[in-house]
């Protein structure tokens, strides 16, 4: 694997800090700013609409650009969203900041991806994808902990600060290690990637991720409910629990793109079949804390194993034009993250319990499983009608078929 992509996951582990560190920071932010901690959970929203709305509007902006640029750029932005969120002198100042540090996110993630499956033969694809992946999985486990800690001791805008600096050296990185060669300009040009975007199979492979990772958020937004009122576990021991799920996300995030290079859809198939049966057993897994932490490494686990699977199979259903689809997948991953967590809140909010967040999610997964058989169905009717297309070629027009091919 080359060193390069070591580049891309530095970036993504800043990225990672940035998204999921204001949880832990909400009760300081409001605080300082004297607002109420609903009114501070907008700041969560303000970078989350960010993803969704910078994805492909930045990726179809800079379509003329070299990836290379795209991506030290992108990081670019994310320094100054991240700096801003560090000097802002109130809430809305903030919300803007943290809206700005959101833009950069899905794609760099989408761009990225691109020009990590570009630098490696083709067998390697889906590994180098996970690769990249890996600075997200592990900031939760030691950046988002870390940065945590550093906003309680130096207060919250010294987090901003630190992130921005990790941003710094994400840019020196990818400056140093990313050959020009590797990440050119976009052939397609904007009219190309567009056009991808019309193609069905690339809807359904963004309809899956919004299925599976919906699944994953429908139990994860409340996973501290479930930890403490149904496993009984103290608030103390929540963030270590977390700091599981990243270790389980990180393995599958691992073990997802090895198995893929093998079998795409197999590898997908089986993570979200597996991630039905942990969220199923929830309810039963959350009644002692032993097996409840082990839910919580698995439910990671599974969840992560379809990352690069899904990021690989976007991309490989808009081959002409990947980049604006592979961003667009990382919109979707936050449309899951929004739309998992609302219906896991109506299964509490009707008094199903407090683990009901979790069978909602088990729900979402077989929705996802549904979509993915979809997508599969479609690609083995586009594969027989243009075998039955060649063999009528090649029975009427001699040679037909070395002509078409050549």
């Amino acid at each position: 694997m080359p060193l390069a992509l070591l580049a891309l996951a530095v970036g993504a582990f800043g990225i990672g800090t940035t998204e999921f560190v204001m949880m832990g920071l909400l009760p300081d932010v409001a605080d300082d700013l004297n607002i109420s901690i609903p009114t501070a959970g907008h700041l969560v929203s303000a970078y989350a609409l960010g993803v969704v709305i910078g994805a492909p509007l930045l990726a179809a902006a800079t379509t003329r650009m070299s990836r290379r640029s795209v991506l030290i750029a992108l990081m670019a932005l994310f320094v100054l969203g991240n700096a801003l969120s560090a000097v802002a002198p109130g809430e809305i100042s903030l919300l803007a900041a943290r809206f700005v540090s959101g833009l950069p996110h899905g794609a760099f993630f989408g761009v990225g991806a691109v020009v990590a499956t570009g630098m490696v033969a083709p067998e390697r694809k889906a590994r180098s994808v996970s690769l990249m992946f890996l600075g997200l999985t592990v900031a939760n486990i030691v950046g988002v902990p870390a940065a945590t800690a550093m906003g309680q001791a130096l207060g919250w805008r010294a987090t901003f600060l630190g992130v921005s600096a990790i941003g710094v050296a994400a840019i020196a990185a990818l400056a140093v290690l990313i050959p020009r060669e590797n990440a050119p300009a976009p052939a397609a040009g904007l009219r190309g990637e567009l056009a991808a975007l019309r193609s069905l199979p690339v809807w359904l492979a963004l309809g899956t991720t919004v299925a599976g990772f919906g699944a994953l958020f429908a139990a994860y937004s409340y996973i501290t409910p479930m930890l403490t009122d149904a496993a009984g576990f103290a608030d103390a021991s929540v963030t270590l629990l977390l700091a599981l799920f990243g270790v389980g996300a990180t393995a599958g995030n691992l073990l997802g793109g090895r198995l893929a290079d093998h079998s795409l859809r197999g590898t997908l198939f089986g993570g979200l079949a597996a991630l039905v049966v942990v969220l199923a057993l929830f309810p039963v897994l959350m009644r002692t804390p032993v097996t409840a932490a082990v839910s919580v490494a698995l439910l990671g686990m599974a969840a992560f194993v379809t990352g690069s699977p899904l990021q690989l199979m976007v991309m490989e259903k808009a081959t002409a034009a990947p980049s604006l689809a592979s961003s667009a997948n990382q919109a979707a991953f936050n449309l899951a993250n929004a739309g998992g967590a609302w219906i896991g809140g109506l299964a509490l909010a009707a008094g199903f319990g407090v683990t009901s967040p979790a069978l909602a999610g088990a729900g979402l997964a077989v929705l996802g499983l549904g979509v993915a058989g979809a997508a599969w169905a479609v690609d083995r009717r586009a594969a027989v009608t243009a075998t039955a297309r060649e063999r009528v070629v090649a029975a009427y027009v001699p040679e037909g078929v070395e002509r078409v091919r050549g």
